[in-house]
């Protein structure tokens, strides 16, 4: 295998499905500590904050920190601020309307340069929200209708979970798409902007780096719409039946112990 310098690890179906524990995920990580190889883990997961994602790990048998995650939390206030500086100065703050849990209401509210806004705001930001309602659509539609630019944290279809696939955040969006007549943009896997602000923020080449998951649709697809080489790992949503006669993955492994560092 090429002597890769960056792995992004995916976390739900290659470290770990739901409570459940990927033993081979996680022994890969600590080999890629003893190897001193640099890994951020890379989730689409926008339900928990960095440090939640830190303590789950820690569940799972992973002794971590949070400048070894990142999220499209992260990556969606890097790409609104950087957009917004782009386009002209301004004084006063960014408008945003958001549905999703504490992971991207925090990454929000902790900063400055945002305020939330419910009647006229500018963006309108879903991510994942497992208490979203009629109400929250209604908003988020009408938002969208006068304007507000529609953004969703990630577009995966279904999650994988101890208890099988669960609707995820793409779901959600295709329900406020359909409402508004407008489609999301999105950020996270396999968007290639998570990628590319990941790199930029760690001052890594795309050439040195490996992307490490189990969901054809979103971290492979990633890794083609990023330019970035992947690895797909069976253990989670995607089979070697699922991606017969379509774009191959770099490296195809059904665990992370067959790989060669």
């Amino acid at each position: 295998m090429k002597d890769y310098r960056l792995f992004l690890i995916d976390l739900d179906g290659t470290i770990y499905r739901g409570k459940e524990t990927i033993a081979s995920g996680v022994r890969f990580v600590e080999r890629l500590e003893q190897m001193h190889k640099d890994y951020i883990f890379l989730t689409n997961n926008t339900t928990r904050t960095p440090e939640m994602v830190v303590n789950k790990l820690k569940i799972h048998g992973i002794q971590t920190d949070i400048a070894h995650i990142y999220t499209p939390c992260m990556a969606t206030v890097s790409y609104i601020l950087n957009n917004e500086n782009n386009e002209k100065k301004r004084t006063n703050k960014i408008g945003v309307y958001i549905i999703g849990q504490i992971g991207l209401w925090r990454e929000f509210m902790q900063n400055p340069a945002f305020e939330l806004n419910d009647s006229n705001p500018e963006y309108v930001v879903v991510g994942m929200d497992t208490d979203l309602t009629y109400h929250k659509i209604q908003v988020a539609v009408s938002a969208i209708r006068k304007g507000a630019t529609f953004i969703g944290t990630n577009a995966d279809l279904n999650l994988p979970s101890e208890k099988g696939l669960m609707p995820g955040n793409g779901s959600q969006c295709a329900m406020i798409a359909a409402s508004s007549g407008q489609k999301p943009f999105f950020i996270g896997k396999p968007s290639s902007v998570i990628i590319d602000m990941l790199l930029d923020k760690f001052h890594f080449a795309k050439k040195d780096t490996l992307l490490v998951g189990d969901n054809y649709d979103t971290d492979i697809k990633a890794g083609f719409n990023s330019h970035v080489d992947q690895l797909l790992v069976t253990t989670g949503i995607t089979q070697v039946a699922d991606i017969e006669g379509k774009k191959q993955p770099t490296i195809l492994v059904d665990s992370l112990d067959q790989v060669k560092l």
